[in-house]
């Protein structure tokens, strides 16, 4: 934990606090935040960081040392009173503090303190708002370090994702029996090779399994792969070592020669939305504007509803990425939510729009990272529809 930083950003903000809170470990970003090691914990805990002045916590007397390492004092309490006392301390004299709290979940990464803890926050006489943009500054920006994981991690998975490829046009130009299952079980076993963890996928989806965004085959439901079929193929892994974020793409591929007119169109489509959120982001870090999630979800959408897709674009543009393939940065979203988190200097996010026909589904997904006066993509890109 960063005191200084936190309490500078909490004045910028003209917040009075940031007021933590956990209970069984429901908020692993306040640990990640503070820097507390993750435990046991069957009690009620609460941390507030002032813009001036020095922290407070308050922890039950059967759990005592919970916020140990953290600096200021901590108030021990043990009835339903005492605690409702306590939280008096550390609110007091505050008007506005930041809790991990999204109006009207809005954000629902970040809405994580339930509506009656809120609820009793505000009967002190004190304003709840989110704590959202600073979820975002202290938790989904990358160092120099973990950048460099990317990297490496995206120069990693796209030799696999080429092997794949290879390997699904070696058995469908042979008539060899393929299922996607096996394409996945391919790509799991390339990731271990090369030192690469995932928590799931890949997916790999043959027409319209490609139609849907969350498929992922298995031996139960698998379909096979053949000469004339369309394949999608996300995929998603880091590095296996402490720190390292991830690197998540999608292509798609024809198994054959001559794909059909409707499939160039709406790859041609996907691609050129795509495209369009990506110079909507280069345009504005290079101008040194301020940039919102929503604003690059727009930028895509708009490409997409002209082309007479609007119905079949069924999801938000894009996500954070970190630490977890889904981070807690800004989303590229304007559909699911309305994201107004600015896009941050060191931060990540993906940028996959797709359409999903009833027959197929095509989605490109690429990652963009923000330096400090520059937005690129940080691995190959896929700029023609990969035939096999």
């Amino acid at each position: 934990m960063n005191l200084a930083d936190i309490q500078q950003e909490l004045r910028k903000q003209k917040l009075d606090g940031w007021l933590f809170f956990d209970h069984h470990m429901r908020d692993p970003l306040a640990y990640r935040i503070l820097g507390l090691p993750a435990a046991k914990v069957t009690r009620r805990w609460y941390y507030m960081i002032p813009a001036e002045g020095n922290p407070k916590g308050m922890e039950h007397r059967i759990e005592r040392n919970t916020l140990a390492g953290l600096p200021g004092e901590k108030i021990a309490y043990s009835s339903w009173t005492e605690q409702v006392a306590a939280l008096g301390k550390l609110t007091a004299g505050m008007k506005r503090v930041a809790m991990a709290y999204s109006p009207m979940c809005a954000v629902p990464y970040v809405a994580i303190v339930d509506a009656g803890t809120v609820e009793l926050v505000r009967s002190l006489g004190v304003e709840v708002v989110t704590a959202a943009e600073l979820i975002q500054i202290f938790e989904a920006r990358w160092t120099p370090a973990a950048l460099e994981t990317h990297l490496e991690a995206g120069r990693r998975v796209d030799k696999v994702r080429a092997a794949a490829f290879e390997l699904i046009r070696e058995r469908t130009r042979n008539g060899a029996p393929l299922q996607e299952v096996e394409v996945k079980d391919f790509v799991r076993e390339g990731f271990a090779r090369a030192g690469l963890v995932t928590d799931s996928g890949p997916i790999v989806g043959c027409n319209a399994n490609a139609s849907n965004p969350h498929y992922e085959p298995s031996a139960e439901a698998t379909s096979p792969i053949k000469t004339g079929d369309w394949v999608l193929l996300d995929m998603w892994a880091k590095l296996d070592q402490p720190g390292a974020v991830y690197y998540d793409i999608t292509w798609t591929a024809f198994c054959g020669d001559h794909p059909s007119e409707e499939m160039r169109r709406v790859f041609t489509t996907v691609r050129d939305a795509r495209d369009a959120a990506i110079d909507r982001v280069k345009s504005a870090i290079s101008k040194g504007e301020t940039l919102r999630g929503f604003e690059v979800d727009d930028a895509c959408r708009a490409v997409i509803v002209k082309a007479g897709y609007a119905e079949y674009f069924t999801h938000r543009t894009g996500h954070s990425i970190g630490v977890e393939v889904h981070g807690n940065g800004a989303n590229m979203d304007n559909f699911e939510t309305h994201d107004e988190r600015r896009v941050m200097p060191w931060s990540c996010f993906s940028v996959e729009p797709g359409i999903y026909l009833p027959s197929f589904g095509v989605r490109s997904e690429i990652n963009m990272f923000i330096g400090d006066t520059e937005a690129r993509v940080t691995g190959e890109m896929q700029r023609e529809m990969v035939l096999l």
